[in-house]
């Protein structure tokens, strides 16, 4: 037996931690009272430092941040799921509820752009966990490192499933007038109800369109990222998706394979169990036939995007619907030119 999918939470299970000799799990037979609904636990982050540095070839920006470890959205597919096992947790249900919260942020990302060791490049929020998720109405971390970066003119672009967003219009309707930030709304789906359960605590695909107009007319460049593409469950849904985020007067879009890494497998596999399981095989023979065999291939270049004829079908597919679309027909070039430390313009003198 196991334990029924509880509202609001992705799957219910804590699959074991790669780097822990012990695993606990619960007794399937246990006949007492059940196990109450998880609770969000925050804990905080002692972190020095804020920007975190990536090499990988095929991701556009060097540098990320995020004021939040873990992400109580519980996005079924979320690849930022294994990260948790650094800390003792697991990749499943302990990934979005024990929140690791970086209460220090805002400062010490003051603290390294004003360091002479800082040259300006464009930043991103976030690479892996939501800025966004529902944390951030209690802890605002997103909006004070926002400031931080309106106050330098540091170019920052943001990359979100949550129309949350949208109440810090004031902040990034200034920093876009000096071309330093754009924002790119994540789309898996417009199927509300599948939404609701593969995304439980994420903006509803209604709302992130919302946010796409809303953000576009107050002047901030705006994309869509059709993330992740779930083959065999919502591919047939690209073209859709695009013509609605243009329709939302979205400017570009881009698209992103499906990603299993490590325990992020059993995770999903639970979520097709629990709420799809007609359509289990379709997908996980379809992801297989897109990385050579596997589940999950990790190369550079291919993770994202896959190999093989079903790769290029859906990579013509996007192409095709994004020219339709009138998407891509501009980009979004982040500048650089405006970023000010206090007191350098003095230093003229």
């Amino acid at each position: 037996s196991r334990p029924p999918p509880v509202v609001g939470r992705g799957p219910m299970i804590n699959p074991p931690n790669r780097f822990a000799p012990l695993h606990v799990e619960a007794d399937p037979d246990w006949e007492g009272e059940e196990t109450p609904a998880p609770r969000t636990q925050f804990f905080e982050d002692a972190s020095e430092s804020l920007l975190n540095a990536n090499d990988s070839p095929d991701i556009d920006y060097t540098y990320g941040l995020n004021c939040y470890r873990g992400c109580e959205h519980g996005c079924a597919y979320c690849f930022a799921r294994p990260y948790h096992e650094y800390l003792g947790w697991s990749s499943g249900l302990e990934f979005e509820t024990k929140i690791l919260v970086k209460t220090r942020g805002p400062a010490l990302l003051r603290q390294e752009l004003l360091s002479p060791r800082w040259k300006p490049e464009p930043i991103a929020m976030s690479g892996a966990t939501d800025c966004y998720q529902p944390a951030e109405k209690r802890f605002r971390l997103t909006r004070a490192c926002l400031e931080v970066c309106a106050e330098l003119r540091q170019p920052i672009f943001i990359i979100t499933k949550n129309a949350l967003v949208t109440r810090y219009i004031d902040v990034l309707a200034p920093l876009a007038r000096h071309d330093c930030t754009a924002v790119y709304l994540s789309i898996t789906t417009l199927d509300s109800d599948l939404a609701g359960r593969l995304e439980p605590r994420a903006a509803r695909p209604a709302a992130r369109l919302r946010a796409i107009r809303e953000l576009t007319a107050a002047g901030i460049p705006v994309g869509v990222m059709v993330a992740p593409v779930i083959p065999g469950l919502t591919d047939h849904e690209l073209p859709a998706i695009l013509d609605a985020a243009a329709d939302a007067a979205a400017s570009r879009a881009g698209y992103i394979l499906l990603r299993l890494p490590h325990a992020v497998k059993d995770v999903f596999e639970r979520f097709l169990d629990d709420h799809c399981a007609s359509r289990k095989a379709r997908v996980l023979d379809r992801l297989r036939a897109l990385h050579g065999g596997e589940l999950y291939a990790s190369d550079w270049g291919q993770r994202m995007k896959g190999t093989g004829i079903f790769a290029e079908q859906l990579r013509r597919m996007f192409e095709v619907a994004a020219r339709r679309a009138g998407l891509n027909q501009r980009s979004f070039t982040l500048s650089t030119a405006h970023f000010r430390r206090p007191g350098e313009q003095l230093a003229l003198f």
